[in-house]
């Protein structure tokens, strides 16, 4: 007949030895050495599946060309129709700088219409324009009046450098 007693002596070392990593409550201490094993271990949290993080786009507009914007227009569309259907998030951005600006000045772009429905089929992820505050100014200073950009359009200091800070936060990059 075997000798149960090794077992038996070896699952109290591992109790023991497993002890000062998880210290005994007041209460168990009380208790005494009747703690097993199993209560020192900590329980698992419940973990909720994490949604995966949106794929992330950038696209540069330099040039004042119609099929380079409409040609930027479509990459941001097919991207997001792309992860819509696999049912994940996209943020696309689209940065026109220099001759580029034009794609979102109220008095100049020939894509106005494209713009204003980009927001509505975006959703749920997320599409935004960005001028660039640097070439706005020049193109101010050389017309002598100010420009009045699309709603859609927000501002940033340089367009240059906005796509540099979104690339080393991890954002992809596309030039059309």
């Amino acid at each position: 007949m075997p000798d149960v007693r090794i077992p038996i002596v070896t699952a109290m070392i591992a109790t023991f030895a497993i002890s000062p990593a998880y210290p005994m409550t007041p209460t168990q201490q009380q208790q005494g050495s009747a703690i097993s094993a199993r209560a020192m271990v900590p329980k698992k949290q419940a973990v909720r599946p994490a949604r995966p993080a949106p794929h992330r786009l950038v696209i540069q507009v330099n040039q004042n060309d119609p099929a380079v914007m409409n040609l930027a227009l479509n990459n941001a569309t097919n991207v997001l129709d792309y992860y819509r259907k696999k049912g994940e998030d996209a943020d696309v951005e689209i940065v026109a700088f220099g001759p580029g600006l034009h794609m979102l000045r109220k008095d100049t772009t020939p894509v106005a219409d494209r713009i204003h429905a980009m927001n509505e089929l975006a959703f749920p992820s997320k599409i935004r324009f960005a001028a660039c505050g640097v070439t706005r100014e020049g193109m101010e200073k050389k017309e002598g009046k100010p420009l009045e950009l699309l709603p859609e359009a927000s501002m940033v200091p340089s367009g240059v450098v906005h796509m540099m800070e979104l690339q080393e936060k991890g954002w992809s990059y596309v030039r059309p």
